[in-house]
């Protein structure tokens, strides 16, 4: 016959170590810098298309074209670090945020995804 402790009682025998603490901490720190850099990929994914969309942009133009590819690296450079934290996180595959933050393929060529 096995005897089992009331649940109300079985929860005072976890103790909570510095090691399990520390964890906590650093699961939370992932998430919120993985949710910080998603912002940013927004951000600059948006900043592109807006910049891409607006017909007074004359890319011929040295100034407009400097614009945009200034827009377009810090794209790249949201996008990298967002992977980079993803992977981080423990997230390989980038197929899902690739569809769903719609980034586009000038910017996957020069973060060097697929």
């Amino acid at each position: 016959m096995s005897f089992r402790l009331p649940q109300n009682l079985s929860t005072g025998l976890n103790i909570e170590t510095g090691a399990s603490v520390l964890d906590a901490e650093i699961l939370a720190e992932k998430a919120a810098s993985l949710g910080r850099a998603g912002r940013l990929v927004r951000q600059a994914l948006d900043d592109l298309k807006a910049f891409d969309e607006n017909p007074d942009n004359d890319t011929a133009d040295p100034k407009t074209a400097n614009r945009r590819q200034a827009a377009l690296q810090a794209a790249t450079d949201a996008v990298y670090g967002y992977f980079i934290q993803r992977e981080l996180c423990g997230l390989m595959n980038q197929d899902d945020p690739i569809e769903q933050y719609a980034i586009p393929r000038e910017v996957l060529a020069r973060v060097g995804a697929k």
